[in-house]
């Protein structure tokens, strides 16, 4: 799973009275469905509109990701459990990307037929099987199978949602879409850390604190008022394509290198970032381990929110130039062994993230008709997670195939600044797309 260019600003006491007065309306609707009776249930149902359905269908996105990142800090403990090598973490992070991108390009543009909200209940439901799956894994096959469950549900909720928050303010949408996916996988991996570091059954209760939080969620998505289109559904609907509307055209040629570029980025400190900050520090600690992804999305999430009036082609430049400075900076961080200067480089490394990934949807995403969005996003969030997955598997076996974690990465490194040139040359050769300021 990007910009508030040309909204009003409010004031910050303004901003502040708006969030409370739309939690209480919220939380006012909810109290009041509980206490009608089921004639009026129908009408009550559909009352959550506005900036309160908005920040909602934003917490999804934060929800999925973070669930889908919490299983990074348990990594080394299903290792040392069931004794497999960093080749396999890799591939059952590599599998969850396939199953995201197989629902995406499957189920992707559903929600523009049937609506958002049939679509984001289903999703949830499924993403509530996952949890149980992983919270009664015995092995690498359980932990398989959950993580492809999970893909399929959040590959087939996050068309749906960015769509969703378009349809109810497509500049706040669009600011959400980008700033929600790195809050969200930075939170999961950190909040996790802290309940394997801290509480018990650490392999079992993230997971069930999760499904508390999606149950949740999906009381409120039931009051959501559908803002998709209702239409008949044929098999065409799910046989995958790729269209790209003309008007966007230019615009997705321009993104898609760097939104594959940022998510590389991701991929590896998702898939490998614990073990690395382990090998340079000699800890143990989940905890520390899982800091080096929560510096990077951090760090990404505050440059999004920064740059959120920057022109797009703008801040897709300087997401670039940002990727290249970080990563050359963690290059010699792990040449020299310094954990110190390797966290730094990731928080350099986290502006490329957030500038990069907000400048692709921010360049994209206004262009799209109502009732493109939804295939639109789907296919960018195909690009990113082909970014995040396939180079995050082929690091994980060159890491037990004769180059070693540090060797991998470095390697992984270079790949990724030789890419990020790559996709340098393709925005300035088709700077003129419409859409690019």
């Amino acid at each position: 799973m990007s910009q508030n260019c040309g909204t009003a600003q409010l004031s910050p006491v303004s901003a502040d009275l708006a969030i409370a007065t739309d939690a209480i309306s919220v939380a006012g609707v909810a109290g009041v469905a509980g206490g009608l009776g089921s004639a009026d249930w129908s009408t009550a149902r559909a009352r959550i509109t506005g900036r309160p359905a908005l920040y909602l269908l934003a917490s999804l996105i934060v929800s999925l990701l973070a669930a889908s990142a919490a299983p990074t800090p348990l990594y080394a403990i299903y290792q040392r459990q069931w004794g497999f090598t960093p080749i396999t973490t890799t591939i059952v992070f590599g599998v969850y990307a396939v199953a995201v991108l197989v629902a995406l390009l499957t189920l992707g543009r559903l929600s523009d037929s049937i609506g958002r909200r049939p679509v984001l209940l289903a999703a949830l439901g499924v993403q509530i099987l996952s949890m149980l799956v992983y919270a009664t894994a015995g092995g690498v096959g359980e932990l398989m199978g959950a993580r492809v469950i999970q893909g399929l549900a959040t590959g087939a909720a996050l068309g749906a949602i960015g769509a969703g928050m378009l349809d109810i303010d497509r500049e706040r949408g669009a600011f959400a879409n980008a700033l929600a996916p790195g809050l969200g996988t930075g939170s999961g991996a950190l909040i996790s850390a802290l309940f394997v570091q801290f509480l018990p059954a650490p392999t079992h209760l993230i997971y069930f604190a999760l499904i508390a939080v999606f149950a949740a969620q999906a009381v409120g998505v039931a009051l959501l008022r559908e803002t998709g289109t209702q239409a008949p559904v044929t098999g065409r609907v799910f046989v995958p394509e790729v269209r790209l509307p003309r008007a966007v055209r230019g615009a997705v040629l321009a993104a898609s290198p760097v939104l594959f570029a940022t998510w590389a980025l991701a991929g590896l400190y998702a898939a490998l970032g614990p073990a690395i900050v382990q090998t340079l520090t000699g800890s143990a600690s989940v905890v520390l381990g899982a800091a080096s992804l929560t510096a990077l999305t951090v760090t990404a999430v505050s440059t999004v929110y920064l740059l959120r009036n920057v022109p797009a082609r703008t801040v897709l430049v300087a997401g670039i130039a940002a990727l290249v400075a970080g990563v050359a900076i963690t290059l010699i961080a792990l040449g020299i062994g310094s954990v110190t200067l390797f966290f730094a480089a990731t928080a350099v490394s986290g502006v490329g993230f957030g500038a990069g990934f907000q400048g692709g949807i921010r360049t994209v995403v206004p262009l799209a008709a109502p009732d493109e969005r939804a295939g639109l996003l789907s296919l960018l969030f195909v690009v990113s997670y082909l970014g995040m997955g396939v180079p995050a598997v082929a690091a994980g076996f060159g890491a037990t195939d004769g180059l070693g974690l540090l060797g991998s990465a470095r390697d992984y490194g270079i790949a990724l600044i030789v890419l990020a040139g790559l996709a340098l040359a393709g925005l300035h050769r088709t700077r003129s797309a419409r859409g690019i300021a």
